[in-house]
This record gives C-alpha cells, sequence and structure tokens, in this order.
C-alpha cells in the first residue's frame, strides 16, 4: 500500500472527532537506560550494534489486517475472552512483573550443587532490574514506532467495529505488548534458560491476545515481538561482558529447570495481583451480557482448568 489509515486522522468507532488526547506522545523521545540512538534516528544497542527496524506501513496491506481481527472478534471463544481481559488488565508490567517475581522465588533455592547455592539478594535485584530496564527501553522504541508511523486503530478503519476491550489512545503499530513480550520474555530467559519455552509461550499469548481483544492487527503482534526478542538479545550479549573485581561472569543463568508455575497457569487466567481497575472506555465496545458475567466469575471461584 502507498497509503494508509493514519491514527490522528480518523476516529475511533463511536466517536465524532479523531483522538485528541494521545497517549505519551513524547515517550519515544525519553531517556534510554541501554539502548542509545544512531545519527539515523533509529536505536543501537549497548556495544553499538545495530537494532533492526520493523516492517514499513508501506508494506502492509491493511484491509487484510483488519479482516483478520473482523474475522477473530466474530469468533471469540471464552478462552480468548479471558485471555484478552488478562493481558489488557492495568498496563502490561501487571504481568510481566509478577512473572519476574515468581521465577526469582522459585530459583532461590537450587539442589544441582553440594551445599546448596541459593539465588542471592544481590542476584535477584539484578534480574529484577535488568528485566525492567530492558522493558523500558523497549517501550521507548515502541512509542518513537508508534507517533513516526501513526498507524490507525482496527476501530478507526472500521467504523462500525466492536471490540471486546477497550482501544488504547495511541496509534496500533506496533504493539507496546508484544515489543515488552518479546524483550521480557527473552531476558528472563537468559537468566532461567531451562523456563524458555514457557517464556516463548506466554510472550506470543500476551501478543495474540491483543487480536483477541480487537485492539490491534496480527503484524503489530509479530513484529513487536521480533523487534522485543532483537533488543533483548542485543541486551544481553551486553550484560554477558560485566564481570567482577576478580574478572569473573556477573550472571550465572540457572540451568537447572525447576518448572516454576508462572502466571496465569493457565485457565481462568487470574491476576497474580488483582485490583479492581476504573474502566472508562470512550470507544465503542462489547457490553457483557449477564451470562458471560456470571460464567467468569463461576471460573474464578472455583477455578476450573
Amino acid at each position: 500500500m502507498t497509503n494508509y489509515p493514519r491514527w490522528s486522522r480518523l476516529p475511533y468507532a463511536g466517536e465524532e472527532y479523531p483522538p485528541k488526547n494521545p497517549e505519551e506522545p513524547l515517550a519515544g523521545t525519553w531517556p534510554l537506560i541501554f539502548l542509545q540512538r544512531d545519527n539515523n534516528g533509529w536505536f543501537k544497542g549497548p556495544l553499538g550494534d545495530s537494532i533492526p527496524k520493523v516492517i514499513h506501513p508501506y508494506k502492509v496491506n491493511w484491509k487484510m489486517e483488519l479482516q483478520d481481527v473482523q474475522d477473530t472478534l466474530e469468533n471469540l471463544t471464552l478462552e480468548r475472552k479471558l485471555l484478552a481481559e488478562y493481558w489488557g488488565t492495568g498496563h502490561v508490567t501487571k504481568q510481566w512483573t509478577p512473572i519476574i517475581d515468581r521465577l526469582i522465588d522459585t530459583y532461590t533455592v537450587f539442589t544441582t550443587k553440594i551445599p546448596p547455592m541459593s539465588l542471592t539478594t544481590p542476584e535477584a535485584a539484578r534480574i529484577l532490574a535488568l528485566t525492567e530496564a530492558a522493558i523500558q527501553d523497549a517501550g521507548v522504541v515502541a512509542w518513537a514506532i508508534k507517533y513516526r508511523y501513526d498507524v490507525a486503530r482496527p476501530n478507526q478503519q472500521d467504523p462500525n467495529l466492536v471490540t471486546y476491550i477497550c482501544t488504547p489512545r495511541h496509534p496500533s503499530y506496533i504493539s507496546g505488548h508484544a515489543i515488552v513480550a518479546g524483550v521480557a520474555s527473552e531476558v528472563l530467559s537468559y537468566f532461567f534458560p531451562a523456563e524458555r519455552e514457557r517464556l516463548t509461550i506466554l510472550a506470543e499469548e500476551c501478543a495474540v491476545a491483543r487480536v483477541y481483544g480487537g485492539v490491534h492487527y496480527p503484524i503489530d503482534g509479530t513484529e513487536g515481538l521480533r523487534l522485543g526478542r532483537a533488543i533483548a538479545k542485543s541486551l544481553t550479549s551486553f550484560f554477558a561482558t560485566q564481570v567482577d573485581a576478580l574478572g569473573n561472569p556477573v550472571d550465572e543463568p540457572f540451568i537447572e529447570d525447576k518448572n516454576a508455575i508462572i502466571p496465569p497457569d493457565g485457565y481462568p487466567y487470574q491476576q497474580a495481583i488483582p485490583f479492581d481497575f476504573i474502566s472508562k472506555c470512550q470507544s465503542r465496545v462489547v457490553e457483557e451480557t449477564l451470562f458471560s458475567k456470571i460464567t467468569k466469575n463461576f471460573l474464578g471461584l472455583f477455578g476450573a482448568k
């Protein structure tokens, strides 16, 4: 496509005017912790390596992307609805921070050595800090891309689209949830390589849940995941070069598989730290039926799998 629908020019479904309350439009210019800006308006890693770019919106068939979203919304299962709600609750850190905490707790004591080795307080702090710092940098990159390309949301292309969850007030491409999922899962896999498969599944689940909710196109998620993983690989290559005063590597990955029970631990997808958010949506969103509310409350009470 030589042209594509612009977020800043089209109203959301159910609204009369284009959005006038953009979420943090200058976040893409915020300071970075590990990444750096190059001389070409893009980003590079802490070792000077280039961060790959996303597919240009001109090369994307946004009508086909919209059709995928429309088809998805017409065929939502209860499980997909619960996934959309789970990953769409609060900010994306609400789901990934408890994952970090659970991994730290699970691997605090492991028994591959005698006497038993334990994840130490400094190690726990480092894992938490580096993962959250990676998330911050990925968020800055995502917001730079969002407002640079200004891609309209699905419910701006289709003014009759009724989304399952509320559409955020910032451009669609790329998905912030997906880039965070990509970077967080890869950084955590660097520290806990035995958990890589489970973390990868969660990252992909997080990305596709935004399509289930009707607020993102599939390519928002696939490109977000790809970029997040690339950022993480750049950062972990840098982390691996860091040594202590004796020249020993600071990081020693935990290779024993403790099979951590990582939130949300499957159906019915409950928050690790529940909070009663106040939800006020400006755009058109599905009205939940009484039956749906009763069903989800039942699942929450009895923990159906």
